[in-house]
C-alpha cells in the first residue's frame, strides 16, 4: 500500500531541527567556490559573461536552528549574477534577499566573486593588439543596513632597477674611457659603431616582471570601474606588460623601461597618488612586488590610505 500523497510531498527539513547537542550561534555558514557565470561591464559599458567562483555566506544567529538553507543562497545567486551586470547596487539587493530568505535565522550576509577580467590592449608601436587578463575579486557585506563593497585587482608590469642602471652606466663609462683614450682623436663614426656593439655596451640593468595588488573599498554609490582603475594604474606605472609584440614594439618597451626606472617604493607611491585622487575610493591597500632577477626573493612595498579603522599594511 503506497503512502498518502500529502506525506510524500512533505519533505523533511532537518535544518530547522533543534537539539541540545547542536545549539549555538555561528558567525558564518555558506558555500565557497560556487561555479557560476557572471556579467561584467567592459570599459565601453558592454556586458561580457565570465566564468567566476563565488562564495556566499550568512550568519546563523538563531542558536536553536541546526543549519541554514544553502539552496536558497545558490538560487538567489543564479537569479541575480547571471542576468544583471555586476554592480554594488545589485550586490546590495542580493544580500538583502539572502537575509530575507533567512529572516528568522540570520542578520549578516556576504558574498565574494573571483574572475579574470579580459581587456584588449594595443601594441606600443605596431598595429597589432592582444588580450590581457587581470585577476579580480569583488566582495560585499551587509550587516543589517550597513553595506560595504570592495574590489581587488592584480596588475602586472615591468620594473627596471635604478641602482642597477647606475652601476651599468658606470661600467659603460669605464669601457668607453678604455676604448677611446684621452690623447687619441675622437671619431664620431667610430663612437656610433662602438655604441651599437656588445663590446661597448658591456652591462645592462636588471629588469623583472612585477605585480601590483590593489584592495579598494568603495564609496556609497560608486561602481566597479575595473577598466578605469586598470588604465589609471598602468598609466602611472608606464611599463605594463605587453601582448602582441613585434620588434618595433619590443624596442618601444625597452625605451619605456629605460626612461622609467623604479624601485618598488616608487611604484607604490605612484599608485598611492592615483588612488588618493579618486573620490569613489574611501580606502585602499596596495602591495607592489618586484620579483627580482638579481636574487630569489621579492622586493615589496605596502601602502594604505591611512583611514582610521581601515585597511592595515
Amino acid at each position: 500500500m503506497s503512502a498518502p500523497e500529502s506525506s510524500v510531498r512533505a519533505l523533511p527539513d532537518i535544518a530547522l531541527e533543534s537539539h541540545a547537542d547542536h545549539a549555538g550561534a555561528l558567525d558564518a555558514v555558506g558555500m565557497e567556490c560556487i561555479e557560476m557565470p557572471v556579467l561584467v561591464l567592459d570599459g565601453e559599458g558592454r556586458a561580457q559573461r565570465v566564468s567566476a567562483r563565488v562564495d556566499a555566506f550568512v550568519d546563523l544567529s538563531s542558536s536553536n536552528a541546526r543549519g541554514i538553507h544553502m539552496s536558497r543562497l545558490y538560487l538567489l545567486l543564479e537569479r541575480h549574477l547571471a542576468v544583471e551586470p555586476l554592480a554594488p547596487t545589485g550586490l546590495r539587493r542580493l544580500l538583502r534577499e539572502f537575509l530575507h530568505s533567512h529572516a528568522e535565522l540570520s542578520t549578516r550576509a556576504r558574498v565574494r566573486i573571483r574572475f579574470d577580467h579580459l581587456v584588449r590592449r594595443a601594441a606600443l608601436a605596431s598595429a597589432h593588439s592582444g588580450w590581457r587578463s587581470y585577476p579580480v575579486e569583488v566582495a560585499a557585506s551587509l550587516v543589517r543596513e550597513n553595506f560595504v563593497a570592495e574590489a581587488g585587482l592584480e596588475i602586472t608590469y615591468s620594473s627596471t632597477c635604478p641602482a642597477s642602471a647606475a652601476l651599468a652606466r658606470q661600467l659603460i663609462q669605464q669601457q668607453f674611457a678604455q676604448d677611446f683614450p684621452l690623447a687619441a682623436p675622437l671619431d664620431r663614426d667610430a663612437v656610433l659603431a662602438w655604441l651599437g656593439s656588445s663590446e661597448g655596451i658591456v652591462a645592462t640593468p636588471h629588469s623583472q616582471r612585477s605585480s601590483a595588488q590593489l584592495q579598494l573599498r568603495l564609496a556609497e554609490g560608486a561602481s566597479f570601474a575595473l577598466d578605469a582603475w586598470i588604465d589609471a594604474v598602468e598609466s602611472t606605472l608606464r611599463t605594463p606588460v605587453q601582448t602582441a609584440v613585434k620588434r618595433e614594439d619590443e624596442q618601444a618597451f625597452a625605451l619605456a623601461n629605460g626612461q622609467n626606472l623604479m624601485f618598488c617604493e616608487d611604484a607604490a607611491r605612484r599608485i598611492q597618488r592615483v588612488l588618493d585622487a579618486d573620490p569613489h575610493i574611501v580606502d585602499f591597500r596596495v602591495r607592489a612586488a618586484h620579483h627580482e632577477s638579481l636574487h630569489p626573493h621579492d622586493a615589496v612595498a605596502l601602502v594604505t590610505k591611512g583611514v582610521a579603522g581601515g585597511y592595515a599594511a
